[in-house]
C-alpha cells in the first residue's frame, strides 16, 4: 500500500525592518486556501546591513517570491538578476519572484494605486498633488499619477530636502516630468501646497503602527472639504491622517485597499493563479480592522 507523501509547501514572504505590523500574511494564507494552493508566508525582518544576505539566502533555501516594505525598496535593487521595466523607471522594487534562482524584481505598487485610484480619476486627473514622502512608496504613487493621471503639478512635500530633490530629479529625467515642486516639512508651504490640491497622500510611515496617534498633517488644518486624502499605510485601517481628513469633509482612502489590490498582482506572480481579491477581502476586511483596534 502506497503511503501519501506530503509536497512540502513552497515558501513566500516579506522583508523589512520593521515588519510586524504587516498584514500580508494573513491577506496570502488566505488566497492560498482559497485557492488551494502549497504555499506558506513567512515574515522576515532584515536589517538594512543584512539586505544582500538576505537575498543570497532566498536563493539557497528555495523561497519562491518575497514582498519588499520599507525601508528596503530601492535598496534591493542593486542585488537583483533582473528588473521589470516599470519597476526600473520608478527606481524601486516591492515584489521579487526567484524563478530557476533568477530574482526578478517588480512593482505592484503602481498596480495597487492605480486601482486604488481609479474611481476617482474625473476628480484628479489634471490636478494638483500633494505627496508627503520621497522613498519607495511615493515614488511608485508618482509614477502612477504621472502615468495615469497626469497632475498639473506635484508638491512633494520631504523632511530629507536632498532626498526629494533626487526624486524631482529622477522624474524628470526618466519621465520628462518637470512640474514637481519639493518643499521641506513644515514649511509654511506645506499648507498652500494643501490648499492648491486635489490629491493629498501620505507616503511616509508617520502614524504607522505603532505610533497611531501620529500624523504627517496637523489637526488644525485648513479647510479640507472636497479633497482627497489617500494615506498608504493599512495599519491601523484607520490613521490619524484619515480622521483629520474625515473630520474636515474630505474623502478619505485608506491603505488597505492598495494592499489588497498590490498583494493580488505579487499573488499571481508567484503562483500563476489569479488571487479571488473580493473572496479574500470578505474574509479579512472585518478582522483586519479589529486588530488593529485592539492595538489602540
Amino acid at each position: 500500500m502506497k503511503k501519501n507523501i506530503k509536497v512540502p509547501a513552497k515558501i513566500v514572504g516579506i522583508i523589512g525592518h520593521p515588519v510586524s505590523h504587516t498584514f500580508s500574511p494573513q491577506i496570502h494564507e488566505t488566497a492560498f486556501k482559497l485557492t488551494k494552493q502549497n504555499y506558506t508566508y513567512q515574515v522576515f525582518d532584515v536589517h538594512p546591513k543584512n539586505v544582500r544576505d538576505a537575498l543570497r539566502g532566498i536563493v539557497a533555501l528555495g523561497i519562491v517570491g518575497l514582498n519588499v516594505t520599507v525601508p528596503h525598496k530601492e535598496s534591493v535593487l542593486e542585488f537583483l538578476d533582473e528588473i521589470s521595466a516599470d519597476a526600473r523607471l520608478v527606481g524601486a522594487v516591492n515584489c521579487i519572484h526567484c524563478d530557476n534562482e533568477t530574482l526578478i524584481g517588480y512593482n505592484t505598487d503602481i498596480y495597487g494605486a492605480l486601482e486604488t485610484l481609479k474611481p476617482y480619476r474625473e476628480k484628479i486627473m489634471g490636478e494638483p498633488v500633494t505627496v508627503f514622502g520621497a522613498g519607495g512608496g511615493a515614488r511608485a504613487v508618482i509614477y502612477t499619477l504621472v502615468t495615469y493621471f497626469k497632475p498639473s503639478q506635484i508638491f512633494v512635500v520631504n523632511r530629507d530636502i536632498s532626498r526629494a530633490e533626487i526624486l524631482k530629479k529622477f522624474f524628470a529625467d526618466s519621465q520628462n516630468y518637470f512640474n514637481i515642486k519639493v518643499i521641506e516639512l513644515h514649511n509654511p508651504d506645506e499648507n498652500l501646497a494643501i490648499d492648491a490640491s486635489r490629491l493629498v497622500i501620505n507616503a511616509t510611515p508617520v502614524g504607522m503602527y505603532p505610533n497611531i496617534g501620529e500624523s504627517i498633517i496637523l489637526s488644525d488644518s485648513r479647510d479640507l472639504e472636497g479633497k482627497i486624502f489617500f494615506d498608504l499605510i493599512y495599519n491601523p485601517v484607520e490613521t490619524e491622517f484619515l480622521k483629520i481628513a474625515r473630520e474636515k469633509n474630505a474623502i478619505a482612502i485608506g491603505g488597505i485597499e492598495m494592499l489588497y489590490q498590490q498583494a493580488a498582482k505579487a499573488f499571481e506572480i508567484w503562483t500563476g493563479v489569479p488571487m479571488p481579491i473580493e473572496k479574500v477581502r470578505a474574509k479579512l476586511d472585518t478582522s483586519l480592522f479589529n486588530q488593529t483596534k485592539r492595538r489602540v
